[in-house]
């Protein structure tokens, strides 16, 4: 296991207390975390982004798809089918999860299936009070050029 100090952030920085809790969930992720299905991410625009999960053999009723908590969870649990006696079988059509952290502002848009790919597009919306601002100086002190 490695240890990250974040101590020398913390003396420069307000705010990111909670970035030690981050990078652990992320390590954790890596460890318990199936590669199935396979997906992408895709950078579609500066704030914009796109998943895009391939799940043949699932249809829309045995996908779910929630957002929480800045956590997007993608799970499919198949139906029991019927016993099928297979001479070979190679397509995965096993249960799963997947969970993807998602940073402050980023809201999923829509998703939609096309031919066994489920894409989720997602938007980083900044609100206009996180944006940055001029803040105007003013001095309590009479100007330099002003002699009274």
């Amino acid at each position: 296991m490695i240890n990250f100090d974040f101590s020398p952030l913390y003396r420069s920085s307000v705010g990111f207390d909670h970035l030690a809790s981050l990078v652990d969930v992320a390590t954790q992720y890596d460890r318990g975390q199936s590669s199935y299905p396979p997906y992408n991410i895709e950078l579609l625009d500066e704030d914009k982004y796109c998943i895009t999960m391939a799940i043949a053999g699932f249809n829309l009723s045995e996908l779910t798809i929630q957002a929480e908590n800045n956590t997007l969870t993608v799970s499919g649990k198949k139906q029991q089918p019927k016993e099928k006696q297979y001479l070979h079988h190679g397509i995965a059509e096993r249960n799963f999860e997947q969970r993807f952290q998602l940073v402050d502002h980023v809201k999923v848009t829509h998703a939609n299936m096309t031919n066994g790919l489920l894409n989720i597009e997602l938007i980083r919306e900044i609100p206009e009070a996180m944006k940055p601002r001029r803040i105007e100086i003013q001095s309590s002190e009479p100007a330099l050029g002003n002699a009274e």
